[in-house]
C-alpha cells in the first residue's frame, strides 16, 4: 500500500491548529499547526473527466472504427481503436460534493 499523494509530499490540509501558545516538538507536527491556519474543506466539488470528445462531437470513454477486411475471399468487419484526435472531456462537476481522499474518517455502524 503506497502513501497517498498529499501525504508523501508533506502538504497536510486538514490538520487542526493547535492552542496559539502551546509550545510542541518541532517537526512535522509544527509545520501541520503552521498550515492549519488555512482551513481546508474536507470536500471534493470537481473531478477530471475520463471520456474524450472525437471530431463528431461524441463523447465516450473509447472509440473504434468499423473496417472491413477480406480473408481467403469472404469479407469480414474488424473494429479498429481510434486514439488520435481525441480531446479529453476536461473537468467535470460533480452532483453531489464528496469526501477528500485524504481526509482520515472513521466509519462505522452503530
Amino acid at each position: 500500500m503506497g502513501a497517498s499523494g498529499s501525504k508523501a509530499r508533506g502538504l497536510w490540509p486538514f490538520a487542526s491548529p493547535g492552542p496559539a501558545g502551546a509550545a510542541g516538538p518541532a517537526g512535522e507536527q509544527a509545520l501541520a499547526r503552521a498550515r492549519g491556519r488555512c482551513s481546508a474543506t474536507p470536500f471534493v466539488f470537481t473531478r477530471r473527466g475520463s471520456m474524450y470528445y472525437d471530431e463528431d462531437g461524441d463523447l465516450a470513454h473509447e472509440f473504434y472504427e468499423e473496417t472491413i477486411v477480406t480473408k481467403n475471399g469472404r469479407k469480414r468487419a474488424k473494429l479498429r481503436r481510434i486514439h488520435k484526435n481525441l480531446i479529453p472531456q476536461g473537468i467535470v462537476k460533480l452532483e453531489h460534493p464528496r469526501i477528500h481522499v485524504d481526509f482520515p474518517v472513521i466509519i462505522c455502524e452503530v
